[in-house]
This record gives C-alpha cells, sequence and structure tokens, in this order.
C-alpha cells in the first residue's frame, strides 16, 4: 500500500467527525526535505485551527503506526485547497460547473495544451469550456480522458 493510501485510511475517520472533507494527499520531495501534505476542506471553507486539529490527530495516527508507514523524516503540512483548489473527484466537477477553471491536457486540442474559461457544460466523458481567444468568445468540448490537471481559477 503506498503512503497516499495509508494516509488517507488514517486521515478518514478524523475527517469524518469533525464533518470535513479529504481534498488531496501528496507525499512530493522538495529539494532535501520530503512533505506530506493534506488538502481539506468543509462547507463554508476551513480554518486554521481546524487545520491544527487535524495535523495533530493525525500526527497522533502516523506516530502510533507500526511499522511506520513513512520511515523517512518529513514535514506533514494540513491546509486548505486554497482558490485555486484542484478538480480531482467527480463532486469537484460538479461543484465547479459555472466557474471559471484552468485544463491542462496531456495533447493539444485545437491548437492549445492549456485552457482557462468557464465550464458552461459537464458530462460523464466530456466537459465544456467557454474562454476567450484575444477578444473573442470561444467555446471547445475537451474530452474528459484527456484531461491531465484541472483547478480552479482566478479571472484577472
Amino acid at each position: 500500500m503506498s503512503i497516499v493510501e495509508t494516509v488517507t485510511k488514517l486521515v478518514t475517520p478524523i475527517l469524518d467527525d469533525h464533518h470535513f472533507e479529504l481534498v488531496d494527499i501528496e507525499f512530493v520531495k522538495e529539494g532535501k526535505s520530503w512533505y506530506l501534505r493534506v488538502f481539506i476542506d468543509k462547507e463554508g471553507g476551513i480554518n486554521i485551527e481546524e487545520c491544527a486539529l487535524v495535523s495533530d490527530q493525525l500526527s497522533e495516527k502516523l506516530d502510533n503506526c507500526d511499522p511506520d508507514p513513512i520511515p523517512q523524516a518529513y514535514y506533514l503540512e494540513v491546509s486548505s485547497p486554497g482558490a485555486e483548489r484542484p478538480l480531482k473527484k467527480e463532486k469537484d466537477y460538479e461543484r465547479a460547473l459555472n466557474s471559471y477553471i484552468n485544463v491542462s491536457l496531456y495533447q493539444q486540442l485545437d491548437g492549445k495544451k492549456v485552457y482557462e474559461g468557464t465550464m458552461t457544460a459537464l458530462s460523464k466523458d466530456e466537459l465544456t469550456l467557454e474562454y476567450m481567444d484575444k477578444t473573442r468568445k470561444k467555446t471547445i468540448t475537451i474530452p474528459r480522458k484527456q484531461i491531465a490537471k484541472a483547478r480552479l481559477a482566478i479571472k484577472f
């Protein structure tokens, strides 16, 4: 079982107890240090005290695991996904309908690999994005299997 799978199993009951939602977990090396990042949210947004509460409870559970699921030294960070929240689960996409999003593709579609615009339609197989190309409003339908990453975006 991967570290992300193990941490998901450990953190889920904590989040369920507090009616929080697990957005994402990543275990990454940056420079010489490892980071275990747990992104959580709730209706109306998560605050720093709630992140600290989950961090304390998860840290205790991780410390009591035998064998240790993460043998190397690491930093545990529990935080909100922020304004540019990733769209990972179906529920994330549904919640982002009619929102401004950024979509990165595995390969070019109509000459571009990245689109940013308002998601106007969503189905199991594709999403429709309304975006600006210089001064012209355009619409593109993107097959979901071509999406490498999607996230909420801030419109400037």
